[in-house]
């Protein structure tokens, strides 16, 4: 006889892990199941985001940016540093011990709320008496029941069509993060996030980077003024970025990977890259579901139908994170595995996605919440607008770092914040003020008149918030 939960959760990720936490605080009796796996063998819950995704990123973009102040911005500060070189070895040990130790953490809290975790794959047998019977693809296989099923099973990185990872020479943004050595020559299809988080990485480690991208405008949905910007702190830091090409053939051999492909001008050009990250977006991860079995509906994408509130067309099946429509990034799944346990509770969970922040880890950093300049021109909403720079905050000035500026767009009539919108350093930490704001119905004035700390790098946000109505305090 099988195991019977109220709930299952299939996925560990930041979707799947959060359900099952929240649904066992409320009472339930839960099961998780999760294939991924670590160099042992053992389990590593986190999905991509702990494995290949958010947290080593920011690990490798940690070490490479130690390693490029020491080379170039200790001597401003009186530090003398010479024959400084990078063990790019222990820069990835150091990042799968930064893995490992979110891993662990993960199934210490499983433990800690009496989760049963089951290590393998989860997939679809049969609609059973009062729920679904799952099966459990792992070391031995085995079959659960349970009343109420949450898919969280994420997204995989999509592939040029007739150009497969092989992790060695083309990478996914999984190779991306495990390459043993610097690249002489770095190339990369895609200037979104893991692009432009990965070329970073690389370039500040001595790589020639080179990024191609299809499109006609850099970060299309990032505020304008904010690309531009980015733009052209990129370029300054030697990242080439090539827009709207086309690529061609792709040759992987030996030596290298080639890359035919025509640039903006109509131009033949050749890209030849000791590796090649190809970062063109990811597809929602439904292989091995057995979806089929019990009819559970897909879109033309093949991410699963839901509704607002994350139903599928199953009753007792609900679905959250990258497997479903909606932004793919880690906090929008953990929203969304939280209201779902909430909802199987009776209550009200809920998930605004105007008000989801978006955050590029480069430097300089780039985060956003609500709607860009372009898009309110574009609904012809009414509109007010203030800027200010961080070459005029102090605290940037002392952080030796005054790249960008924070931006505020708010309703011409009623002053409420519709977006915000920062470049500069540590703007992922900053647009958090921004997106209480925005919750709690904020206006400009609000924000302009609360007491910021001096000197901050938030007292930019401030100016920009009275900058609004052409204010400043900064004299």
């Amino acid at each position: 006889m099988s195991k019977q939960f109220d709930v299952i959760v299939i996925g560990g990720g930041p979707g799947g892990y959060i359900a099952a936490i929240r649904a066992a605080q409320l009472g339930f009796n839960v099961a998780c199941i999760d294939e991924w796996k670590n160099a042992a063998g053992g389990p590593a819950p986190g999905g991509t985001c702990t494995n290949v995704g958010c947290i080593p990123s920011k690990a490798l973009l940690q070490s490479s940016e130690h390693f490029n102040h020491a080379n170039h911005h200790f001597a401003e500060h009186g530090i003398t540093a010479t024959g400084v070189s990078m063990d790019v070895a222990k820069m990835l040990a150091r990042k799968n011990t930064v893995v490992k130790q979110n891993n662990d953490g993960i199934l210490y809290l499983f433990k800690k709320n009496k989760i049963a975790f089951f290590h393998g794959r989860g997939s679809f047998v049969k609609a059973a008496e009062g729920g679904y019977e799952i099966k459990v693809a792992g070391a031995a296989e085995e079959t659960i029941t349970g009343k109420q099923i949450i898919i969280a099973t994420g997204s995989n990185a999509r592939a040029l069509p007739g150009t497969p990872f092989d992790e060695v020479n083309v990478l996914s943004n999984d190779g991306a993060l495990n390459i043993g050595e610097v690249p002489k020559k770095l190339g990369l299809i895609g200037s979104g996030v893991i692009g432009l988080e990965m070329g970073s990485v690389w370039k500040r480690l001595g790589s020639e980077v080179t990024i191609l991208e299809g499109l006609p405008t850099f970060l299309g949905a990032v505020d304008e003024g904010v690309a531009k910007e980015a733009f052209k702190a990129f370029t300054k830091q030697g990242l080439k970025i090539e827009l709207g090409v086309k690529v061609g053939e792709i040759k992987n051999g030996k030596k290298g990977v080639s890359v035919a492909y025509t640039n903006a001008k109509g131009e033949a050009q050749t890209l030849e890259a000791d590796k090649l990250i190809i970062s063109i977006g990811r597809v929602p991860n439904t292989i091995g579901l057995n979806t089929e079995a019990v009819g559970l509906a897909l879109d033309e994408r093949g991410a699963i139908v839901v509704d607002g509130d994350c139903k599928t067309n199953l009753p007792g099946v609900w679905a959250v994170g990258d497997v479903v429509r909606g932004p793919m990034l880690a906090h929008k799944a953990e929203e969304e595995g939280v209201a779902v346990a909430e909802r199987i509770a009776g209550q009200h969970g809920h998930v605004n996605f105007n008000t989801i922040p978006w955050v590029i880890y480069t430097s300089p950093e780039i985060a956003w919440v609500g709607r860009t300049e372009q898009q309110l021109k574009a609904d012809g909403v009414a509109y007010k607008a203030g800027q200010f720079p961080f070459l005029a905050n102090g605290r940037a000035r002392a952080l030796g770092d005054t790249t960008g500026f924070v931006k505020f767009l708010a309703d011409a009539t009623t002053d409420e914040i519709l977006g915000v919108h920062i470049v500069g350093p540590q703007a992922s930490e900053l647009i958090s003020e921004a997106v209480v704001a925005m919750e709690f119905k904020a206006s400009a004035e609000d924000i302009a008149r609360i007491c910021h700390a001096h000197p901050s790098l938030s007292e930019a946000t401030k100016e920009a918030a009275l900058a609004v109505d052409k204010r400043t305090l900064n004299f």
